[in-house]
């Protein structure tokens, strides 16, 4: 994929993150969103930066779509359902802060916090993707590709660390704009790339060799220590 439709790419996505944020909340005043925006360009341009190097062709297949040939039916479900709730979320957010108000508004501290939390996210999510040239939006074997196991970098912490940096960068801007509980509706995509992570697993066990011995090396899936 060239540069130009990388960059091409961070327009569409910053573009459609302004969509779901300033229409539900009618209004463009709202600086801490324009701030977000800012911080999303940030961290995707920096993201494309280290990745590019080391695994520039990773763009161009997590370009293929999210349904491909050899994809488990139980993963063209689970593929859409963590895109379409966070998308939900993240429209919740506006809803909240300018109708609802459901619950007091973070204070200054847990705002920022949030947009620490969301910054570490992408960053542990760019990592991954920097030594995993698999790492495609799809549960599938990629034969063409040669997949192997990738047992480096932050795969040597957690065996899914793309779904672990997925968590503190759905939390994060739901606190950074002001939703206590979009924060909490963040549980509902994190809990499907959960279930996802124990059926992918098998998926991997039976279909990747040597998936098994990298299980019994790297003990935890999503949280060092826990899980």
């Amino acid at each position: 994929m060239s540069i130009p439709k990388v960059l091409a790419g961070v327009a569409f996505n910053v573009a459609f993150y302004a969509l779901l944020l300033f229409v539900p909340a009618g209004t463009l005043h709202w600086w801490r969103a324009w701030v977000f925006l800012v911080v999303t360009v940030a961290v995707m341009v920096v993201a494309i930066l280290t990745i590019l190097p080391d695994n520039s062709g990773l763009f161009s297949e997590r370009a293929r779509g999210v349904v491909q040939k050899g994809q488990p039916l139980w993963d063209r479900v689970l593929v859409i359902l963590p895109v379409v709730s966070f998308v939900g979320q993240i429209v919740f957010i506006p809803l909240d802060v300018f109708r609802f108000h459901l619950a007091p508004k973070p204070s200054g501290l847990v705002s920022c916090l949030g947009l620490a939390l969301y910054v570490a996210g992408w960053w542990i999510m760019t990592l991954a993707m920097k030594v995993n040239h698999f790492a495609v939006p799809v549960v599938r074997l990629q034969e063409e590709r040669h997949q192997r196991v990738i047992d480096t970098g932050v795969y040597a912490v957690v065996r899914h660390p793309m779904y672990a940096g997925f968590a503190p960068m759905a939390v994060g801007p739901a606190l950074w704009l002001g939703s206590y509980v979009a924060a909490l509706l963040a549980i509902v995509p994190i809990a499907v790339l959960a279930v996802r992570s124990v059926l992918e697993e098998r998926f991997l066990k039976r279909e990747l060799k040597g998936y098994h011995a990298y299980r019994e090396k790297v003990r935890y899936r999503l949280i060092p220590f826990v899980w």
